[in-house]
């Protein structure tokens, strides 16, 4: 049976600006379970970030807000609660590893005292206890000279150690939920399969529930059990990892994986969907995916089809596939 973590429900996000109201998360659904890994892949601008950062309610605002939908955390709703109940729930029950560590990090506190913080903050610990579980976490994240390295500070690191930092600090405090913004972007191969061996194993000895924002469709296959794809502010297909790697629906999810270099052939040049993702706000009318489509049709451009069941745990918004 499973057990709801997170539940946002059609949930809206948008931002207030000098060319009007930007719809940059425009009702999207997902449920993450105990002990789960979802996956929310598409292009750069269609939502994902904006979808994490308003479940941690770290959207700026002014120009940005949550306009519509919920969010529910173990039955709690985040839109509702003040910023005194999310201060406790960030870093404690929830907690997100951001896409650039260096920007995440206080350059002038040392790596000791930032992970240290959250744990004083949250458990009442003393300065020497948080210490301590600094040290600890740093050794568990696989970073030698643990002892040492509490006591240095962020410009001292590499990218993939700061990264590591980023872990320690995010599970310090065993949060039943944890956001990883695109966690492996800025880090070379090598690097980037430790940092994702670290997440499975929280996940495994944990139990924590993982929501996974990247656009690589390969990490996806190796780390998560649901694959949530967003386009333009809205989910248009989710499901099994494997059902939707082996059987896409959605025209984009094809293009998405058709655009992935094959090993086994040799290829002059690699697929790519045609034109852009559109500006928020920018189409009214129809699917937001038509103008790319190679099987659109006149209801794709007239009617905006809704996200249905089109196989066992499997949905696609798209008159297609229907």
């Amino acid at each position: 049976m499973s057990h709801p973590v997170l539940q946002i429900e059609n949930l809206q996000t948008h931002f207030f600006t000098d060319r009007g109201q930007i719809p940059a998360v425009d009702g999207v659904t997902i449920t993450v379970n105990k002990g789960e890994v979802v996956g929310i892949v598409g292009e750069s601008g269609c939502g994902k970030s904006v979808t994490s950062l308003s479940v941690m309610k770290l959207v700026p605002n002014p120009p940005g807000k949550i306009v519509g939908g919920s969010i529910r955390f173990k039955g709690e709703d985040l839109v509702a609660a003040d910023e005194k109940r999310m201060r406790e729930i960030r870093g404690n029950e929830i907690a997100m590893i951001f896409q650039e560590p260096m920007t995440s990090l206080n350059p002038v506190f040392t790596i000791g005292d930032q992970i240290g913080e959250a744990v004083r903050l949250h458990t009442k610990a003393s300065k020497k206890e948080s210490k301590q579980r600094a040290i600890e976490m740093l050794k568990k994240v696989g970073i030698p000279r643990a002892e040492a390295i509490v006591d240095e500070y962020p410009h001292q690191l590499s990218g993939g150690m700061r990264q590591r930092v980023m872990i320690a600090m995010a599970m310090a405090c065993d949060p039943e939920l944890l956001i990883a913004d695109e966690p492996t972007t800025a880090l070379d191969v090598t690097i980037q399969a430790q940092i994702l061996d670290l997440m499975r194993q929280c996940n495994r000895e944990s139990d924590t529930a993982i929501l996974l924002i990247t656009h690589d469709l390969g990490v996806v296959a190796e780390m998560c059990h649901r694959v949530v794809v967003m386009y333009a502010g809205n989910v248009i297909e989710e499901g099994d990892v494997r059902t939707i790697l082996k059987n896409p629906q959605h025209p984009y999810t094809v293009g998405l994986l058709q655009s992935l270099p094959k090993l086994d052939q040799s290829q002059e040049r690699l697929y790519s969907i045609p034109g852009n993702v559109p500006i928020p706000g920018s189409l009214t009318v129809g699917c937001r995916f038509a103008p790319r489509c190679d099987k659109v049709t006149d209801r794709c451009r007239q009617e905006m089809p809704e996200l249905k069941a089109v196989g066992e745990n499997h949905r696609s918004r798209c008159w297609i596939a229907e």
